[in-house]
């Protein structure tokens, strides 16, 4: 049974089943409703809600959003729950998320296992909560920590839940803490129902909070909506407010922007999936070597140490190698800080981390990534000196934004054991992996670089061999298209404001200054050789380079910063500009924000389609993951191959 009912003396028992994560799916829903009244019908004193398997209730079913809703809805569920005679106590482990921690807030009480974590992340998808957790939560909580909750959507752990008093207990073993809390709790005069508490006004403090927020999510509904909701639900008598919720969670069901976010969840949980592989397992992953200690090197070397890995990193002296092992103790130390391990985690860790000089270290290593400077002669004499040492069946990996992996794989000894992981900067923060697949790699090489993802919990994407892969070739491309609108009438910081307004974290022209100039520049002059003369080229950037302008580590780029470290136009830029609109003779005309986002969409889908068309991406929804979570494309929109088919 989905939901099982079982009465032990005072005490009933009601169960979840429904894997993997206990959706409140129709099935559970009625469940709960028929246990509420089941128990209503006995002499239980008390009912101990609990879950099978790993995990609460993680959420609702996100495919049944797609359809019309069927009753029993949830609200009407926990109102049930709520209006019980009896307590309710909800026994949570793993995780109590959306509508899971919406049922627990239903409950009387709530204790948690100690490596619990709850939270209403329900604006990620586009929506509020909306069966209650807008008009529970504040009244639980500090109404602003309930606002920064709803309106942020992170979850929260269970020391800081029994902080803040949504909780009432955390126990290391909760099957055995349930029950003990349950017997002390019998014949207890149960706390106030929230139904009865009073209203509050909201305080400075909120209100400094809800404009902050607004402020921060400019463009997207959810989080706005939400604001609104937990101003209206701590202001507003009970069922009104649980009746604006609902009709506020219905019109966002309805919303593009869900729509969007739906599109991107279940798209990043099935782009990493590649049929040639489906029934290969991937070879057993516990010692990694990583070649280069440099800012790169160093946070693979984090990243992987953070998941419990074995690591080797090789340099090229003493002196390399100590900055290195540097580099890495500074993740690490700040990793604990910032609350992602524990001081006993990257202590544990550090004992499995040592630098070497002699690649001879990495002999029984089961993968090796290099990451050394991106050029293609340098690589190969890093895969000719692992040939040299590692097993037969170590798997071979270049950390490399543009190069040719199946280049590189053909010049060792076993190209079918070398692939290519593109690591995002920084590697230990950013989600997103592209794993490059050379059509000499054997099954096992790719199902091990996939799992090696999937325990370093990236978004892991696999792709073809190109220049750029997936994400670097449609940004070379845009690019290139900003680069065209500068000589054609618009200037950077017009093209960085359209892009932000869209909806980016950052303009393109600035995102260069961030990197550094001087890395495409090389690009470029590697290209020009090979490049189609027919083809439109601007030198503007050539040109700043040339000057030393190297973006923000020179204090010149794109923009000013010798004054202001946030950047200022720059007339002598506009001047280069404005001289090559002349020398190449186009009249300059302005874009408006319209166009310019047009042109920039416009390219980005072209080149999605011709990726496609090639066989590097397996399917739309793995170029829009990488877009999204590589390349600043704002999620809310899906993604630029979304809002094409979107248009159709």
């Amino acid at each position: 049974m989905t939901v099982s009912t079982r009465i032990d003396g005072d005490v009933a028992h009601v169960q979840i089943d429904n894997p993997p994560v206990n959706a409140t799916s129709l099935a559970v829903r009625q469940g709960l409703l028929d246990a509420a009244r089941d128990v209503a019908a006995s002499d239980a004193r008390i009912v101990l809600l609990t879950c099978v398997g790993r995990t609460f209730v993680a959420g609702a079913d996100i495919r049944e959003f797609g359809a019309p809703p069927v009753a029993p809805h949830l609200p009407d569920v926990l109102t049930e729950i709520e209006a019980s005679k009896v307590p309710w106590i909800a026994a949570i482990q793993g995780t109590a998320l959306g509508g899971g921690l919406e049922l627990a807030l239903a409950c009387t009480y709530r204790v948690v296992q100690a490596d619990a974590k709850m939270g209403l992340p329900e604006v990620t998808l586009g929506l509020i909560p909306g069966a209650g957790g807008t008009v529970r939560l504040p009244r639980v909580i500090d109404p602003t920590e309930a606002l920064n909750m709803i309106a942020g959507g992170r979850p929260i752990d269970a020391q800081k839940a029994l902080n803040l008093g949504l909780i009432d207990a955390v126990f290391d073993d909760i099957a055995a803490g349930a029950i003990e809390f349950a017997q002390n709790n019998l014949g207890k005069a149960r706390p106030t129902p929230l139904s009865e508490r009073v209203p509050i006004s909201p305080d400075q403090q909120f209100l400094d909070a809800a404009n902050k927020i607004k402020a921060r999510v400019k463009g997207q509904n959810a989080p706005a909506a939400a604001v609104d909701a937990v101003l209206s639900a701590i202001s507003r008598p009970w069922h009104s407010a649980l009746a604006a919720e609902r009709e506020t969670f219905l019109m966002l069901k309805q919303d593009p922007q869900s729509t969007a976010l739906r599109y991107a969840f279940f798209a990043e949980r099935s782009v990493s999936k590649v049929e040639k592989v489906k029934d290969v397992a991937p070879m057993t992953l516990n010692y990694i070597g990583v070649v280069g200690g440099g800012t790169m090197g160093a946070a693979i070397a984090a990243a992987c140490l953070m998941a419990d890995f074995q690591v080797t990193m090789i340099e090229r002296d003493d002196s390399t190698a100590t900055l290195g092992a540097d580099r890495v103790t500074t993740i690490l130390d700040g990793a604990v800080r910032r609350g992602k391990m524990t001081a006993d985690h990257r202590a544990a860790a550090m004992n499995t981390f040592t630098v070497e000089t002699d690649y001879a270290a990495l002999t029984d290593a089961d993968l090796v990534i290099e990451a050394v400077f991106e050029d293609m002669d340098v690589k190969a004499q890093v895969f000719a000196a692992l040939d040299a040492v590692v097993g037969t069946d170590t798997v071979l990996a270049s950390n490399t934004s543009y190069l040719d992996v199946e280049g590189l794989a053909a010049q060792t000894k076993n190209p079918e054991r070398v692939i290519g992981l593109h690591f995002f900067s920084p590697a230990h923060v950013m989600k997103l992996l592209e794993v490059i697949i050379p059509t000499s790699a054997a099954p096992q090489a790719i199902a091990t670089g996939l799992a090696l993802g999937k325990k370093l919990h990236k978004i892991t994407v696999p792709s073809g061999v190109c220049d750029g892969f997936i994400g670097n070739r449609i940004m070379s491309s845009y690019r290139q298209e900003a680069d065209y609108m500068i000589v054609d009438g618009a200037l950077p910081h017009e093209i960085d404001a359209a892009m932000k307004e869209f909806g980016f974290p950052i303009g393109v022209f600035e995102m260069q200054d961030l990197a550094g100039l001087d890395i495409s520049w090389a690009m470029r002059k590697r290209r020009a050789a090979t490049r189609d003369p027919s083809e439109r080229y601007v030198t503007v950037a050539d040109q700043l380079c040339a000057q030393g302008r190297f973006g923000r580590k020179t204090g010149q780029g794109w923009y000013d910063y010798s004054q202001n470290h946030k950047g200022e136009i720059d007339p002598a830029v506009t001047a280069i500009i404005e001289q090559e609109s002349l020398d190449t003779g186009l009249k300059r005309s302005p874009l408006t924000t319209k166009a310019i986002m047009a042109r920039i969409l416009h390219r980005m889908q072209a080149e999605g389609d011709a990726i496609l068309d090639e066989g590097i991406a397996q399917s739309a929804e793995a170029i829009d993951v990488v877009m999204v979570n590589g390349y600043g494309f704002p999620r809310w929109r899906g993604g630029p191959m979304f809002m094409k088919g979107q248009r159709q």
